[in-house]
This record gives C-alpha cells, structure tokens and sequence, in this order.
C-alpha cells in the first residue's frame, strides 16, 4: 500500500526516521492513557459528590451540552463526543433527569436534548474540576500557558493528519 505525498508515492515500507517513529507512537500512547486520565478525574469527582448514577463519559457529555440544545448527531460532528454509544448515553441521561429531549418540528427523526437543572449540576460540577486546574497548572504541574499552546498546535495538527487519512485514504 502506498499514499501519494506532494505529488510523490510514498510506500508502507518507507524509510522512517526512528526518532520521529518512537515519538510518535510515545504520542499515542500519551493521548489515549490522558483520555482515560481525564475520565477518572471526573469520576473522582461525581464519587466526592456522591453521584452514582452517571458515568465519567455522561458527564463528560453533559459539559460538552452545556446550555446548547442540539441533536444527538450535531454531538458528534461538533467532537463534543468520543464514544460510539452516543445515543445509549443520551437515552440513560434522559431516563435518570439529566437531559429533556424534544422532537424537532422540522425533522419528526431528530430530537434536541438540553440540559435539566440536574444535568447543569453535573456540568458545573465538571466544570469546576476544570476551574481548579486551570488554576494549579502553573503552580502545581509547572506548565506554562505557550506550552499548551504549543501542545494544542500539535493536537490539532495531529488530528487534521488523520482526518485527512480517513477523508482522502491516504
């Protein structure tokens, strides 16, 4: 299998610079190993409030709501969801009073969803434990604000790359 790079075909078995390769797969490691990081955090979080009904991937889902409303698919394509089960997730939080949901006048098929008084608990819960990070980041972790810049600079170039992978089957 080979890709075509400016104009050049480029095959599996390139040559590969083992640096670059080694950084690489350290760098996929980092991202999952954060993800599932940042999902204990939340639910460390929910534990202290002595929530046992939603999950760290359904309060993620609730932030990410916030005070939009929107469809389950807008979900997904604006990247406020990373798993597959979006509308499981969706169906529980509606079942437990978390989220309302309404049938959209336009389309019967979609339904919005937004955030009840005790979904925005789950929320600003959430987004407290992002408050109080933000806050020790410097003092606690010593990193710098152009660190994340420079580090959300290669996350998003990082997804770009494989977005356009997936796009034109690179």
């Amino acid at each position: 299998m080979s890709a075509v790079v400016s104009g050049a075909m480029i095959s599996q078995d390139a040559e590969v610079s083992p640096e670059l390769k080694s950084s690489y797969l350290d760098s996929l490691t980092l991202v999952e190993r954060l993800h599932r990081r940042l999902l204990d955090v939340i639910k460390d979080e929910l534990d202290r409030m002595g929530n046992t009904e939603v999950n760290s991937v359904q309060a993620l889902l609730i932030f990410n709501i916030g005070d939009q409303e929107m469809t389950a698919g807008e979900l997904r394509t604006r990247g406020h969801y990373l798993g597959s089960n979006v509308s499981y997730n969706l169906k529980k939080l509606v079942e437990s009073g978390y989220i309302n949901h309404q049938r959209s006048d336009a389309d019967r098929r979609s339904v919005r969803v937004k955030l009840t008084e005790q979904g925005r608990e789950i929320r600003d819960a959430v987004g407290g434990v992002y408050n109080r990070h933000t806050v020790l980041l410097e003092k606690m972790a010593d990193i710098q604000p152009e660190e994340l810049e420079a580090l959300n600079s290669a996350l998003f170039k990082l997804e770009r790359f494989w977005t356009d992978q997936i796009r034109f089957r690179l």
